[in-house]
């Protein structure tokens, strides 16, 4: 089962080095519905994604991805999510599910 988080930064909370908001997205899910969660954002006001990165380079067993999503028009803020992998995928799936959302792997 997968987990989603996000965090919010508006520019006010990147004055205090912290984030507005953050916590989960989704608990618990198949990695069908986490992804779906994955991709959504909180408005539809926003630039775009920025980014979208492993928590290791290269990415060879990473416990997570997260997508970085660009400044909100009306608010200034960014929001980031991240679809968090069970140690219970093997590396070589992990692997799969980063070329999936788009991020280069080595071959191992």
């Amino acid at each position: 089962m997968f987990n989603v988080t996000y965090d919010i930064t508006t520019p006010e909370s990147a004055e205090n080095g912290d984030y507005e908001e953050s916590g989960y997205i989704c608990e618990g899910v198949s990695l069908r519905e986490a992804i779906d969660c994955f991709y959504e954002t909180r408005t539809s006001q926003f630039a775009g994604i920025i980014d979208i990165n492993a928590n290791e380079w290269p990415a060879i067993n990473p416990s997570w991805i997260t997508v970085d999503n660009g400044g909100e028009y009306l608010t200034g803020a960014y929001e980031s999510r991240s679809l968090h992998l069970p140690d219970s995928v093997t590396p070589s799936s992990k692997r799969r599910i980063c070329r999936l959302l788009g991020i280069n792997t080595i071959n191992a």
